[in-house]
């Protein structure tokens, strides 16, 4: 008998869950003035991520072309899967002294699981999330990405 009351109430549970969806989609279809859907892609102009949204990796640059990366790796290190790859050279200050410089900053957005550990690990808030979210390309060698840009340096002040 067991058997029969657990199907029934699996009927009956299933009908049930179904009416209540049909219910708040059918209100929702009479109710015109509330709008609860994104008509995307034509509200790209307009288009607003939440803040929480973790679209990729970038590297903000100041208008004189200055980041805050000085190569420390902590990033490199912190990704789970490789996805970071920092490549340094030594720049010579002007008192003579060596100092560790960032060449060139490799992103592999085809690696990317966007867990933030990377950004959270970086003590100078050099990189962050980005809110990009269409990484569609025909070619995969498109998603890696070079993040700080063609002659930029380290703001000043920042170690």
């Amino acid at each position: 008998m067991g058997f029969l009351a657990d199907y029934i109430s699996t009927v009956y549970n299933s009908v049930k869950s179904l009416l209540i969806g049909m219910k708040r989609t059918g209100y929702y279809f009479t109710h015109h003035k509330e709008i609860i859907t994104e008509e995307y892609p034509d509200n790209r102009a307009t288009l607003k991520m939440a803040d929480r949204f973790k679209g990729e990796v970038i590297m903000p640059h100041t208008e004189t072309n200055e980041h805050r990366c000085t190569g420390c790796t902590a990033c490199e290190l912190a990704c789970p899967n490789g996805t970071i790859k920092i490549i340094t050279k030594f720049d010579i200050t002007p008192e003579g002294k060596k100092k560790k410089a960032i060449d060139t900053f490799i992103y592999h957005l085809e690696l990317c699981t966007l867990c933030n550990l990377c950004v959270d690990a970086c003590p100078t808030g050099a990189i962050q999330m980005g809110q990009g979210f269409e990484h569609s390309v025909r070619n995969r060698a498109d998603l890696t990405k070079v993040l700080n840009k063609p002659g930029s340096k380290v703001l000043e002040g920042v170690e």
